[in-house]
């Protein structure tokens, strides 16, 4: 595959010609989410969870039958035939060190990115290689691994220090591969000071381009790609990465166009944030890259369409704008996923307790509902708010903070502990039949949003 390298405020390949990366994110693989895999809480209770009940066979054959499934042949052939040719690769770094073994890498991790890059070439397809949880968690929720809330990484040397040591093994890694668009060194980092990423970035920046001066950087901005204020000079070879949630895609109870949250939103309200959220790019005259944007389906049919009108007017603002982007999230039970396990399966059976248990109590934090808990919630929410009207934490304030404590950390982690239970009595043999749910064959497709993308990419395929 050509080489990709920025040039001014275009990525192109090795002739000079113009490459627009459009693809997916593949989180729920390499790094597992809660909504995208079904569980409450963070992965690494979940998994702590399940050794417990599946016992060390039972849990090492239901994760490695996972890991190999859920993306093969057959799942990029699929992202291939609607013309797609990037995916972004989240990973934990929990697949390449253990904490009371820092700094000693394990091969597996590498083993896996090798096999999931070689699969993507082999149908024209680049990758993205994407940190999403790093030690001490560089942001202060549950897709960063995070069981508190609180971003410690940035608090700590030692952490940053495993970070740039691990990407310096990536890079020696990967230097010469150019199925490897580049490096994400940090998804959605959240530092509340300010004062630490900057410098960060440029150390990092720095050890990398030391091993590899090839391969570009895509660096999210501060606060989950949202503020870019720390960069001052742009970094050879280098695309500063916008995320860009369209607030009624993402808002249960929304219509687009229409109103979301107290908001109108219509197109050009969209291409107003959109606008918005690139400014930086487009000042410095660097590439657009829109890492993770994408609404939530709900199973409402007159709301998902209205999700897949704003989809499509997101997709022509790019193409207008010529942003490459990757869309949140390839695989799932349901929620956002082309491919998703659909509900009649063993997998989805076995869980079901928990789901019910999920949905009763709202752990989820992306796509749930607290409807079922207002009488809980409402009180707390008053309470704070009377008797501190000036506390506005970090990142997103009282609205976001309260049910990240209440909701996704004091409720998720026992859910967490009761959904291990779910496999209470399974066998090794049962377990591997269980992750084989995710692989293509026994997903569902979601064909609309299949027929939004195949259209969009060959009314631009030139």
């Amino acid at each position: 595959m050509p080489w990709v390298r920025v040039a001014g405020d275009r990525l192109v390949d090795g002739a000079g010609r113009t490459v627009v990366l459009k693809g997916f994110g593949l989180g729920g693989w390499m790094n597992m989410e809660n909504f995208i895999t079904g569980y409450p809480g963070t992965e690494s209770q979940v998994r702590e969870a399940m050794r417990r009940s599946l016992g060390e066979q039972g849990y090492a054959r239901f994760f490695d039958r996972f890991l190999h499934d859920f993306f093969t042949d057959d799942d990029a052939r699929l992202l291939a035939s609607l013309g797609l040719n990037a995916l972004r690769v989240p990973f934990n770094y929990r697949h390449f060190e253990d904490d009371d073994r820092p700094f000693e890498l394990k091969q597996e991790g590498f083993e896996l990115l090798d096999r999931l890059i070689d699969t993507c070439a082999r149908h024209g397809i680049y990758t993205i290689l994407d940190l999403h949880a790093a030690p001490g968690a560089q942001n202060h929720h549950w897709h960063s691994d995070n069981p508190t809330h609180v971003a410690s990484f940035w608090v700590h040397r030692h952490f940053q220090d495993r970070v740039v040591h691990l990407w310096e093994a990536l890079a020696e890694r990967y230097r010469d591969n150019p199925a490897v668009a580049g490096y994400n060194p940090l998804n959605e980092p959240a530092d509340a000071s300010g004062e630490v990423i900057g410098p960060f970035y440029a150390r990092l920046e720095k050890a990398i381009r030391a091993i590899d001066p090839r391969h570009v950087l895509f660096l999210d901005g501060n606060r989950y790609a949202s503020d870019f204020s720390v960069f001052d000079e742009p970094f050879d070879n280098a695309v500063y990465t916008a995320h860009d949630y369209a607030l009624p895609g993402i808002a249960r109870d929304s219509r687009y166009p229409g109103m979301a949250r107290g908001e109108y939103f219509d197109r050009d309200v969209v291409e107003q944030t959109f606008l918005r959220r690139t400014e930086f790019m487009r000042r410095t005259g660097t590439p657009i890259w829109i890492g993770e944007f994408g609404p939530i389906y709900t199973g409402d049919e007159a709301r998902d369409e209205s999700c897949l009108r704003l989809l499509r007017d997101q997709l022509e603002i790019y193409a207008e704008h010529g942003a490459s982007w990757s869309l949140w999230t390839y695989k799932d039970i349901g929620r956002q996923g082309l491919a998703y396990v659909p509900p009649d399966s063993p997998y989805i059976q076995q869980i079901a307790p928990s789901l019910a248990q999920k949905t009763r109590l709202g752990t989820d934090s992306w796509g749930g509902s607290d409807a079922e808990i207002r009488s809980v919630m409402e009180p707390i929410e008053k309470l704070i708010a009377t008797e501190f009207p000036d506390f506005h934490p970090y990142p997103w304030g009282q609205r976001q903070w309260i049910p990240l404590l209440v909701r996704h950390i004091m409720f998720a982690e026992p859910a967490a502990e009761a959904f291990g239970r779910c496999f209470d009595g399974v066998t090794p043999d049962r377990a591997e039949e269980l992750a084989a749910c995710f692989a293509l064959s026994a997903c569902t497709t979601r064909t609309e949003l299949a027929d939004v993308l195949r259209s969009h990419l060959h009314d631009h395929e030139h």
